[in-house]
């Protein structure tokens, strides 16, 4: 099993990770908002600290936010069949059934069965519109629609094209610091390994990857307890081994931690409001790592 050290600082954290041999670095950023000249951001932080052959990993849902791929679920009327999803599919199915076939806590299948029927109905609506039907059978980051550690009803769509979005960045170090590096655009959404080839619910992940399985994929692989890696939707930089891509995928999202919190559950809980009560001057007040340089020690 991996073990895992990691040393604070009030700038950066490290981890290493052994026997896998990576050393991850992660940086402790402001919260970025719309509108966050995130590309600047990133080059200020790591251009001391990135070598050659490096991995830069960008959160997908940082690079969201700050290009505005958000929208706000409380402006959105729910149709019957996200009412449905809400009320019957997450309460009762999710709740009663699947979360214990999918082997979820206790405490999850509890607030699965207590799924806020407004809000929830509301988050389905935009799920159905702009992931799909099959998508949104999820209990959650359905499509890759994410509402943690984001203020009241927002919610982060995914990017159009993380591909570019790395192939971009990746340029851009290059002719800022001289250092050619690999650059990931990860989702902490999970792929899954089973028999000799990885699976993801999300409906885009990199090559090398099966992906928009979407329900069907997520209940198989928890049933199963398959090895889970965060996913990579994004890569620009010298071919690599799949495996080891995700294995990097991993140890930077280990090193990145979960900000404000795995759920909005853990965010209202954290701050002591309801669902919708967390606001940006809180998720300010919380460490933020959406950038982290995985260096290979072997």
């Amino acid at each position: 099993m991996t073990t895992l050290s990691a040393q604070k600082s009030s700038m950066i954290k490290i981890l290493t990770s052994t026997p896998s041999k990576y050393q991850a670095t992660a940086f402790k950023m402001d919260y970025w908002k719309p509108g966050s000249n995130y590309n600047s951001l990133i080059l200020k932080s790591i251009s001391k600290v990135v070598s050659d052959g490096d991995y830069v990993v960008i959160s997908e849902k940082a690079v969201s936010i700050a290009k505005n791929l958000i929208i706000d679920e409380g402006r959105v009327k729910p149709g019957l069949a996200a009412r449905i999803l809400s009320k019957i599919w997450m309460r009762l199915v999710w709740g009663l059934v699947l979360g214990k076939v999918c082997h979820m806590t206790r405490k999850t299948r509890r607030r699965l069965r207590n799924y806020p029927l407004k809000e929830g109905a509301a988050h389905k609506q935009i799920c159905l519109t702009y992931a799909g039907f099959f998508q949104s059978l999820r209990h959650g980051s359905e499509g890759g629609i994410d509402v943690t550690n984001l203020p009241y009803s927002f919610a982060a769509l995914p990017l159009e094209n993380p591909h570019l979005e790395a192939n971009q960045l990746q340029k851009q170090i290059h002719l800022e610091t001289g250092r050619k590096v690999s650059v990931m655009i990860v989702d902490t959404d999970k792929t899954y390994r089973l028999g000799n080839r990885n699976y993801t619910p999300l409906p885009k992940a990199i090559q090398g990857i099966v992906s928009g399985g979407g329900v069907f994929t997520y209940i198989l692989c928890r049933v199963l307890r398959c090895k889970r890696r965060a996913t990579p939707i994004g890569y620009a930089g010298e071919p690599c081994n799949i495996e080891t891509i995700l294995n990097i995928s991993e140890t930077a999202n280990r090193a990145r931690g979960v900000g404000a919190g795995r759920s909005p559950w853990h965010m209202a809980e954290r701050f002591g409001v309801n669902l919708t009560g967390v606001t940006w001057e809180m998720l300010e007040r919380v460490d933020h790592y959406p950038v982290v340089v995985v260096k290979c020690l072997d």
